[in-house]
């Protein structure tokens, strides 16, 4: 019998960012510090720095389709997540995919505008994130701007946060994690989690100097590596926000901006 380890697949279905700091490659390292083998469905490629997104090509909803039924026939994952899902049509895809079979658990990053500013959903594919895909969802991880894009309301503070995650949780039915990194009246980045029955607060201190380009994608990457790895989702979340704070942290100098340098979880 061969000792070499075992890792376990997740899945991550969301578009390329040529400048490597966010999307699937920020997730594809982000799996790869934490020891899970990563694949990959991308939606669309992107030209783009961390400077901003020149230009966006969604893949055809077949070509997505046909990615996810290659890896599932020879590589199922034991978890996934989403990102960039940019249109209508890919979101049924996956949609269509979850919804038909018993599938692994689903981490919705709702992908809406880059860290530039840039808009990385259409505005009518909103409505399918919200109708479609949450539902079958594990849990959502959106950000404070995603939060309250997603209900229509102004968020500015840690208690709207916590209001936020449970008018999520009951209009979706999956649990949330609500980001606090955007809301700077607060002296932590403190992110909320609800799950219908508990509520946690996961604070650690601002990092100044650093840019954010792909913390989001690192983030719910790292929430599903510890899902494929067997953990539960509260302790998934914590983990994950360890390696987040850590990955910003020990962050690395690339030209005149940074990179997240995410690693692993130090053993309990």
């Amino acid at each position: 019998m061969s000792s070499r380890p075992s890792w376990p697949v997740c899945l991550t279905i969301a578009g390329s960012d040529s400048g490597g700091g966010a999307g699937v490659q920020a997730d594809l390292k982000t799996f790869n510090a934490l020891e899970v083998h990563g694949t990959s469905a991308i939606t669309c490629l992107t030209a783009q720095s961390p400077a901003g997104v020149r230009a966006v090509h969604a893949v055809t909803p077949d070509f997505l389709r046909a990615q996810l039924g290659a890896l599932f026939n020879e590589l199922p994952p034991r978890a996934a997540k989403t990102g960039m899902l940019w249109n209508v049509d890919l979101i049924r895809v996956v949609v269509g995919w979850w919804g038909e079979a018993r599938r692994p658990s689903l981490v919705v990053d709702p992908v809406m505008i880059a860290t530039s500013g840039a808009v990385l959903l259409q505005p009518d594919a909103v409505e399918a994130i919200r109708g479609q895909l949450l539902p079958l969802a594990r849990i959502a991880t959106p950000n404070l701007d995603e939060a309250a894009h997603l209900l229509g309301a102004s968020l500015t503070t840690l208690d709207d946060l916590r209001q936020a995650a449970r008018e999520l949780r009951r209009r979706h039915g999956c649990a949330f994690l609500v980001k606090g990194g955007h809301l700077r009246s607060a002296p932590d980045a403190v992110d909320v989690f609800w799950d219908g029955r508990r509520e946690r607060l996961l604070s650690a201190p601002f990092i100044r100097g650093v840019s954010t380009h792909g913390t989001g994608c690192t983030y719910s990457a790292a929430i599903a590596a510890g899902l494929a790895q067997g953990h539960g989702l509260e302790s998934a979340v914590v983990r994950a926000k360890h390696v987040i704070t850590q990955a910003i942290e020990g962050s690395v100098r690339i030209g005149r901006h940074h990179a997240l340098r995410p690693r692993p979880v130090p053993a309990e």
